[in-house]
């Protein structure tokens, strides 16, 4: 066992160094840092353009590069960006931010995936199961990114239509104006929770969609089961039943999913 665990962790590794090879040998053959002082007129002397290059390292081969950022990542360290800022106090910031959607996103979709998921097993074959089960197989069929740009055109027919800016789009919040128009700390807040609306709805429809399908069979299961017929039987009501022996026998194996649900987002 000890020795399967290690050769798949040592897979893993080589794996882990190919794609991070490969992406960065990507990324510098396609991207140009440099453009930023090659396109200004009149141009910097050539004596400039170099001691930028070598600051960036950019005048070493693509694997010295590599071994150099490989050596600075493992310490945290991942560089700094054309302006000089560092690359780690960027990606923290954003790994919040992603991390923000991905909690809030997956807190909403699965408890409503539960919830509509339990209602349609309840009312199986009915005409709002049958509704439920067309719409999350529509969402389930369109990818992300189709379902954002649909929302951020019906936000923006919102937008319109009211006359104010509800939804924002684009970025984790609006700019300052230069500072010339002061913010209080309920204006930044709002601010941010109106960029938040449309990325976070966005994941959560589609978990909903998800897991209201597995909560939807999970249920079905248990309420064909014996010891909901017993607990009807020694006097419970039907929503007791549901409730208390059906939704949580229903809620075991859909824990081990929310977990890989998670750990896929991130």
């Amino acid at each position: 066992m000890t020795r399967f665990l290690a050769r798949r962790l040592l897979n893993y590794l080589v794996l882990l160094a190919l794609a991070s090879f490969l992406t960065f040998t990507l990324t510098s053959l396609t991207f140009a840092p440099l453009n930023s002082l090659l396109q200004r007129n009149p141009r910097p002397p050539q004596a400039v353009i170099d001691a930028k290059a070598a600051e960036l390292d950019l005048d070493k081969p693509i694997p010295l590069r590599y071994g150099h950022w490989v050596s600075g990542a493992v310490r945290g360290d991942f560089g700094t960006t054309v302006n000089g800022q560092p690359v780690s106090d960027e990606l923290w910031r954003r790994i919040g931010v992603s991390l923000r959607l991905l909690v809030i996103g997956s807190v909403f979709g699965t408890v409503l995936g539960v919830v509509v998921g339990a209602w349609g097993a309840v009312r199986q074959y009915r005409l709002s199961d049958r509704v439920i089960t067309l719409l999350s197989l529509l969402v389930i069929s369109t990818p992300t990114f189709v379902i954002a740009n649909l929302l951020i055109l019906a936000a923006l027919r919102v937008n319109s239509v009211l006359g104010i800016q509800i939804f924002e789009y684009t970025g984790e919040t609006s700019p300052d104006s230069g500072g010339l128009v002061p913010q209080t700390s309920l204006d930044q807040f709002v601010d941010r929770l109106q960029h938040l609306i449309l990325p976070t709805f966005t994941l959560a429809l589609s978990a909903i969609a998800g897991y209201s399908r597995y909560q939807r069979n999970a249920m079905l299961d248990v309420l064909g089961q014996d010891f909901i017929r017993t607990a009807r039987a020694k006097g419970l009501t039907r929503r007791q039943a549901l409730f208390k022996h059906g939704l949580r026998t229903a809620l075991i194996p859909m824990a081990t999913l929310f977990a890989y649900g998670v750990a896929g987002l991130v």
